[in-house]
């Protein structure tokens, strides 16, 4: 049985998680946009520690679910890598391009989906302004 966008969003949030992955944000747009259902965001210290991100992400959805991103842009050299799932589009920065692209405040109006330290999920609320 295939992941629906939510759970795909919060599996990949874990996994994220699981490689150090720093202040991760699972952002709902499927009110805003047309184009994905969920936004994941993390922040790597580095590109080393990204790359660790996105080769987990990539090899355990294609392993566990059978899934492969539909596209994979950037590169850990760049500051930040993006693998979009199509229902679900990871985005791994390192903290200056983070800041950079400010993804939180520019989709500030798009709920949130937290994921609790021990994996377990709580229903989604708006995000603060």
């Amino acid at each position: 049985m295939s992941l629906g966008p939510r759970d795909l969003a919060l599996r990949i949030g874990e996994l994220a998680d699981a490689k150090k992955g720093e202040e991760i944000v699972t952002l709902d747009m499927r009110e805003l946009v047309s184009y994905t259902d969920f936004l994941v965001v993390c922040t790597a210290r580095n590109e080393r520690q990204a790359a660790a991100i996105t080769d987990e992400v990539r090899i355990r959805l294609k392993r566990d679910e059978k899934l492969l991103p539909g596209s994979v842009e950037g590169e850990g050299a760049a500051g930040w890598v993006v693998l979009d799932y199509l229902d679900c589009v990871l985005h791994v920065f390192t903290p200056e391009a983070r800041e950079r692209y400010r993804l939180e405040e520019l989709w500030r109006e798009a709920p949130r989906l937290e994921l609790d330290p021990a994996g377990a999920t709580g229903p989604p609320h708006a995000a603060s302004a």
